[in-house]
């Protein structure tokens, strides 16, 4: 198996743990690290990287604004294996984590798994209130995916130019019929971010529901019942009540009460609001900024509309101008 991870750093502050993880990783899988950062980061970078992974610069072919997804169509050409795992670099898996992933592959295209932070700050605890809830209505969209390298290849990758690069992967196997494996049982470690970066991610995270109108809807309606319900103090903690209630329960699925302490329930009621308020402001910078800052860049897609969904599409273009046609096509 590959072990692909698209790296941009500015700072060296976690050198030294990332790559004691990937000597970790370098001992069981090939290591590719396509790194995207400035000259003299990488330089350092090679230097203690050297003899432990494969290490090389985005493909200066590829184009568009992402630089992850840059990052992600470079390594997965050069992988040497036909399992593929994409990881963000805050993304720790174990050994059995990467064997169950492996073994997944052998019968679907992608292997979606489930992140929990660890260690858990306040600001992780905040946003596993987001992740409860996504496990009871769904799936959480994690910062690892792993797919197949030959139907990564034959459906020409997928959209350089979006912001929710792991719903736009999703998306573009699911477009071109491409199986799906989401267990709500394969959880994988990630490290938590600083509180600043967390708290400049906000409104950027909202932002990536412009490409899920229903969550968008939902988000937006929060504010508005919010003050409704604020003038009846019960029915106001009967919603949080309820709202804690389903985040225990995607705590408790699949086992997740492993990994999710009890008092992260607590959290979803908070981050909702906040995300109440976050999708008024993702909606207003795309209105009148034309889309979200995405380091140098504005991004104004978060992703391409599910094709499945022509309703969907119609409104978005109608909404949002987005392009509703299928940005990759399957191969011959």
């Amino acid at each position: 198996m590959t072990y692909v991870l698209p790296l941009r750093w500015h700072t060296d502050a976690g050198l030294a743990e990332l790559t004691d993880y990937l000597r970790w990783l370098g001992d069981r899988v090939e290591v590719l690290v396509v790194d995207g950062s400035p000259p003299d980061h990488f330089a350092r970078h090679a230097e203690a990287w050297r003899g432990l992974v494969r290490h090389l610069p985005p493909d200066p072919s590829e184009r568009g604004l992402n630089g992850k997804v840059l990052g992600v169509h470079t390594g997965v050409r050069a992988a040497g294996h036909e399992h593929v795992v994409i990881a963000d670099d805050d993304v720790r898996y174990d050994e059995a984590a990467l064997t169950a992933v492996h073994r997944l592959l052998g019968r679907a295209d992608l292997v979606r798994p489930q992140n929990y932070f660890d260690p858990l700050p306040w600001h992780a605890w905040w946003d596993t209130g987001r992740t409860l809830l996504n496990r009871a209505l769904g799936a959480d969209y994690p910062g690892t995916l792993a797919v197949r390298r030959s139907t990564f290849l034959a459906i020409g990758g997928y959209d350089r130019d979006v912001l929710f690069e792991n719903l736009e992967l999703i998306r573009t196997v699911r477009a071109h019929r491409g199986t799906e494996a989401a267990p709500a049982w394969l959880y994988v470690r990630r490290l938590p971010p600083g509180a600043a970066h967390f708290r400049g991610q906000r409104v950027r995270q909202a932002y990536d529901d412009l490409a899920q109108p229903v969550r968008l809807l939902t988000a937006l309606a929060v504010l508005p019942a919010a003050a409704v319900a604020a003038r009846r103090p019960r029915v106001l903690l009967g919603v949080v009540a309820g709202v804690v209630a389903l985040a225990e329960t995607g705590r408790r699925r699949a086992g997740g009460s492993r990994v999710f302490p009890p008092a992260t329930a607590l959290a979803a009621p908070l981050w909702l609001l906040e995300r109440g308020v976050c999708s008024w402001l993702a909606v207003a910078q795309r209105l009148l900024l034309g889309g979200v800052r995405y380091g140098d860049t504005r991004i104004r897609r978060a992703a391409n509309p599910a094709p499945r969904h022509p309703r969907t599409s119609a409104i978005l273009h109608f909404l949002w101008g987005q392009n509703t046609s299928t940005t990759t096509k399957a191969q011959p």
